[in-house]
C-alpha cells in the first residue's frame, strides 16, 4: 500500500503540475478557448494509460508469466530511471521549456492547428506520467491494498497541487522531488532484483535454478523482499528529517552571522 501511495502521489503530482503550467500559459496569453483541448487531452491520456496498463496485464497473464513479468520489470527500470535523470536535469527550466513548446504550437497558427497542437502536446506529456505509473504499479500488483494506496496517493497529489497553487512559496518543492526520487530509485533496485528473479524462473540465464533459489528471499513475498519496501520508506523519511534539520541549522547560523 505504501509503495502504491508514494508512486501515485509522485507521478500524479507531476501530472498536475504539467496541467497547471499549460493552463496558466493559456490564461496568461489570452487563449482560454484552447482550454477544452487541455481537458480533452487529460481524459484521453488517462484512458490511454489505464487501457494500455490493463491490456498489458491481461495479455501477459498466464502466458509464460515469469518471462513477461521480467520484461515488464526491465522496461520499468529503464524507462523510470531515464525519466528521473531527465527530470532532474530539466526540472529547473521545465516551465520555460513547456511554454516555449506551447508557443511553437499556438503562435501564428490557425485555430484548428493550435487546438490540435495543444491537445497532442498535453496528451503526450500526461501519458508519459501515466505509463510510468502503470509500469511501476504492475510490479506490485500482487501486494495488498494496492487500489486503496493508489487512490489515497492520487488524492494526496491533488491536495499537493492545490497547496502548490495557493501557497507555493511555503512549499519546498526541491525537497519533495528529491525525496520521492530517492524512493523511486530505491524501489527500482527492488524491481531490478525481482526482474532478475523472474528471468531465472523463466530459465533464460545460465545456472537459472541456483540463481532463482538464491534470489527467492528477495522476491516481493520473500523474507528480505517484504522488509525492503518498509526500509525504503524508513530511509526516505530519515533523509527528509536530516535535510530538514540541516536546513534549520543553516538558517540559524545565517541569523547568528547577521546579529
Amino acid at each position: 500500500m505504501l509503495n502504491a501511495f508514494v508512486i501515485v502521489m509522485r507521478e500524479g503530482f507531476e501530472a498536475f503540475l504539467i496541467v497547471a503550467i499549460i493552463i496558466s500559459y493559456l490564461i496568461k496569453t489570452g487563449q482560454r478557448s484552447l482550454m477544452l483541448a487541455v481537458y480533452g487531452a487529460i481524459a484521453t491520456a488517462i484512458g490511454l494509460s489505464a487501457g494500455l496498463g490493463y491490456w498489458i496485464n491481461e495479455a501477459t497473464e498466464g502466458v509464460n508469466q515469469a518471462l513477461w513479468e521480467g520484461i515488464l520489470g526491465l522496461a520499468a527500470v529503464i524507462l523510470v530511471a531515464s525519466l528521473i535523470v531527465h527530470m532532474r536535469r530539466v526540472a529547473p527550466k521545465l516551465k520555460q521549456k513547456m511554454q516555449d513548446k506551447l508557443d511553437e504550437k499556438t503562435v501564428g497558427k490557425t485555430s484548428l492547428m493550435a487546438f490540435s497542437g495543444v491537445f497532442i502536446f498535453t496528451v503526450l506529456m500526461i501519458t508519459r506520467e501515466g505509463m510510468e505509473t502503470a509500469l511501476l504499479l504492475l510490479q506490485i500488483k500482487n501486494q495488498g491494498q494496492l487500489l486503496a494506496g493508489a487512490l489515497i496517493g492520487l488524492g494526496a497529489a491533488g491536495m499537493l497541487a492545490i497547496a502548490w497553487a495557493r501557497y507555493g512559496h511555503l512549499i519546498d518543492m526541491k525537497r519533495f522531488f528529491q525525496v520521492t526520487s530517492i524512493f523511486l530509485m530505491l524501489f527500482l533496485v527492488q524491481v531490478a532484483i525481482y526482474t532478475f528473479h523472474e528471468f531465472t524462473e523463466a530459465g533464460l540465464l545460465p545456472n537459472s535454478e541456483a540463481l532463482h533459489a538464491a534470489t527467492e528471499v528477495w522476491s516481493p513475498d520473500g523474507k528480505y523482499g517484504q522488509w525492503f519496501s518498509t526500509s525504503i520508506i524508513a530511509i526516505c523519511m530519515g533523509w527528509l528529517g536530516f535535510a530538514w534539520a540541516s536546513d534549520r541549522m543553516r538558517k540559524m547560523q545565517g541569523l547568528r552571522l547577521k546579529v
